[in-house]
């Protein structure tokens, strides 16, 4: 099954180490986490990311490279997303291999259709709702927007923008396997509970959706 939740470190946003804080979440559970550092310098992130890469690797949590397939390589990370101002997903994988996840954003329904023909291993859809976590932002997609995917591809749909906690059963129930998850874990007192809050929501709605299914 895939990972339910997709926890992103926004390097502008965390309040202790990178490596601390993926390791608590690792530990908790959270089994997906990306670095995103848009305003690093390359060598700083290479590092930051080598860092991550070593240390989740110890842990089984997989661990995804933000916009760049060299350093994810590199650093033998277990992936790389890609927006559609960087590498299409066929050349990213070019690049990481077949073993190594590519995840690529879409914000349309002409995106995932496209998408949904690359060797992407899931597809991000959104943003969901609004979010102050990207500077140049696309318009909201809704729920309903995550609905008329599930219907066009077979791939994992992971959904991001602006997904708390009280947001996420509705996210699950319009059919996204996991939310892409940044303010509402890293800028709480606590982002360990509040990941493991995310986990039992998750639990509890795709264990009704698997029993629905096989209702049906």
């Amino acid at each position: 099954m895939f990972p339910p939740l997709y926890v992103v470190l926004d390097h502008g946003l965390l309040r202790m180490p990178a490596e601390k804080c993926a390791e608590s979440l690792s530990a908790s559970g959270v089994e997906l986490i990306q670095f995103r550092a848009k305003h690093l310098l390359s060598r700083d992130n290479f590092n930051a990311c080598a860092r991550l890469a070593s240390s989740l690797a110890k842990s089984g949590a997989r661990f995804i490279v933000n916009d760049r397939p060299d350093i994810a390589s590199l650093v033998g990370a277990g992936g790389v997303h890609v927006g559609h101002e960087d590498l299409s997903p066929d050349d990213a994988r070019r690049i990481v291999g077949p073993e190594v996840w590519v995840g690529v954003s879409t914000h349309n329904l002409e995106q995932v259709r496209a998408a949904n023909l690359t060797s992407a291993d899931y597809i991000a859809v959104g943003p969901v709702f609004a979010t102050a976590t990207k500077q140049r932002l696309d318009p909201i997609v809704g729920l309903d927007f995550i609905r008329e995917s599930r219907k066009l591809t077979c791939k994992p749909i992971v959904a991001i923008g602006g997904i708390t906690l009280e947001r996420a059963a509705g996210v699950y129930e319009a059919g996204a396997d996991s939310v892409a998850v940044i303010s509402d874990i890293l800028s709480t007192s606590d982002p360990v509970l509040r990941a493991k809050e995310f986990l039992a929501v998750a639990k509890k709605c795709l264990s009704n959706s698997a029993r629905a299914n096989r209702g049906q």
